[in-house]
């Protein structure tokens, strides 16, 4: 008896994560979110100028279109789509990275790896406020030149 019960909860838990994995983004996810500089730290640096992010829910996933201006006045397009599976998707337009996995921890947080030819680069910790008007990304990982990346940033509604 025991033992089947066990495995009944095992089968509930498998059933929960594969429910989470399906759902869309959360509402407190999607919206437009705007970087606040001032408040994000950026190591090695340099901080950007600016960035806008729109986040829609799609089945089992999110797209996200983001414009950012560097530090240096380029600016940057980018969009990617994806489903909270872990699995790989396509990244258009950001020359750090060409594919970008996410995986839906809880209506909350996201943990998103982003690749470039194959490897990982950085991934990315992002918890969401309950209310849905702010967010912390917790970035980690290597740049292109090599260098330790560790950013915070902060971004708001």
């Amino acid at each position: 008896m025991r033992r089947l019960a066990t495995a009944v909860s095992f089968s509930l838990v498998l059933s929960a994560g594969a429910a989470f994995a399906q759902a869309p983004a959360a509402k407190n996810m999607v919206g437009t979110w705007k970087l606040d500089t001032a408040k994000s730290k950026y190591s090695p640096g340099p901080t950007p100028k600016s960035q806008v992010a729109v986040l829609e829910p799609v089945d089992g996933g999110m797209k996200v279109v983001s414009d950012r201006v560097e530090a240096d006045g380029k600016k940057v397009h980018f969009e990617w789509t994806a489903k909270f599976d872990g699995k790989d998707y396509a990244v258009t337009g950001d020359p750090a990275r060409d594919a970008v996995s996410v995986k839906k921890i809880d209506d909350y947080t996201l943990d998103i790896t982003n690749k470039k030819g194959g490897k990982t680069t950085t991934t990315i910790h992002a918890v969401y406020a309950k209310d849905g008007k702010s967010r912390v990304e917790t970035v980690t990982g290597t740049d292109a030149q090599g260098r330790k990346i560790e950013n915070v940033t902060q971004w708001t509604k």
